[in-house]
């Protein structure tokens, strides 16, 4: 049949419009293929952050800490630590490591941990600045197909991959315990058995942890009357906030006291300032935990009794060995040695869970000296020649 000439015009109109919009739909192919990013393979040997790959074949690694001013450990010793155990077990370098200390902010750390994800991050580690807060975290990397392992205090979330810390009961009962063999001498010299109990952060998972350990040991000896509880508080683990309770409970009890459990030992450098100020200074038994430099002199000199010593290098190596494992590929369960519950959900965490060590006077130089945690230099600054073996 022959077309007329507004026919054949017609034809090819239509025959451009055809050719115009399989183009398009080939187009349209292709950017869909990119933007399955976020839940499927991108066909580079590199997992983005995106790639929904669970951490498998990951090697850019996210480091979240809560912050800097309640304890000198987590910039001073659990990051090197940690960066150095990362490296070694991943074979990667300083570039394929995010790290960020969130200054005690949740908020700050959530924003923080959003664009180490956006930056690539494959598998996170964090340790909450708020446990409960924290929980968004996990929830928007599980949604990207990222693994979150929670470092030394457990995220309130059951997608939690894995979690490295230190028996966290364990630790308040070493504190109690301690008080429970030496309180008479404390009790008798001054002439009470007052006892403080100032507890780190009601947000903190493993405050309350701390807390029921102290209390398994010291609540025989409050229910039989042989120890009080004057006074008992939750802090938000720093030194002013210890000092003020510590200044309430002496006020409270016209300054008669005979122990002061402190959950940790910037707390107990600032209980001892204000047992100083009415010169109860070495006359109380003040208890800390984490072995801070500032503890180990405090001992040192008598100010405070003891501490809690946890090897921060072997929770680092344990958790590079687990986000190693996942980045493998393999199971968890198979290098986990324990459990841990989840508080909000009640699930079970795949957990390493190391084991804290008492410290005090008799036992320094064989702990903390001996491992190198401090040097001697490092802990005698203003200490008395030959205390406790070590100066």
């Amino acid at each position: 049949m022959k077309l007329s000439k507004g026919q054949r015009g017609k034809w090819s109109l239509m025959a451009g419009i055809l050719l115009f919009t399989l183009l398009l739909s080939a187009c349209g192919s292709a950017n869909s293929g990119s933007s399955a990013n976020n839940g499927g393979n991108t066909g580079s040997s590199t997992p983005t952050a995106s790639s929904g790959t669970n951490g498998k074949g990951c090697k850019k690694i996210g480091v979240s800490f809560p912050e800097t001013n309640t304890s000198y450990r987590w910039d001073n010793q659990d990051k090197p630590l940690l960066i150095n155990a990362l490296k070694s077990a991943l074979s990667i370098t300083d570039s394929d490591i995010l790290y960020n200390n969130a200054n005690g902010s949740a908020a700050t750390q959530q924003t923080q941990a959003e664009s180490m994800l956006t930056q690539g991050a494959c598998i996170l580690v964090v340790a909450p600045a708020d446990s409960k807060v924290a929980s968004a975290i996990v929830d928007k990397a599980a949604a990207k197909g990222v693994p979150v392992v929670s470092y030394d205090r457990l995220i309130a979330n059951q997608k939690v991959t894995a979690y490295v810390s230190f028996q966290g009961q364990d630790v308040g009962k070493l504190q109690g315990d301690y008080i429970a063999k030496h309180y008479q001498q404390y009790v008798k010299e001054n002439g009470t058995n007052n006892t403080v109990l100032i507890n780190g952060a009601q947000t903190d998972n493993n405050a309350i942890l701390f807390k029921q350990g102290m209390h398994t040991s010291l609540d025989p000896l409050f229910n039989n009357g042989t120890l009080k509880n004057v006074y008992e508080q939750f802090t938000d683990w720093t030194g002013p906030v210890a000092q003020k309770d510590m200044q309430a409970a002496l006020s409270r009890t016209g300054n008669k006291v005979a122990i002061a459990y402190v959950a940790n030992d910037n707390m107990a450098d600032s209980v001892i300032a204000a047992l100083k100020t009415v010169h109860l200074d070495k006359k109380v038994l003040v208890t800390g935990q984490d072995a801070a430099q500032v503890a180990i002199t405090n001992i040192l000199n008598g100010e405070q009794a003891m501490t809690v010593y946890k090897p921060y290098s072997k929770e680092a190596e344990d958790t590079a060995k687990v986000v190693a494992a996942i980045s493998k590929g393999d199971d968890i369960k198979t290098i986990a040695t324990d459990t841990s519950t989840e508080p909000t959900s009640g699930a079970s965490i795949p957990s390493i869970l190391e084991a804290p060590i008492a410290v005090d006077i008799t036992n320094v130089k064989d702990t903390i000296i001996k491992d190198n945690f401090y040097t001697k230099d490092q802990v005698c600054k203003g200490v008395p020649a030959g205390a406790g073996g070590v100066c």
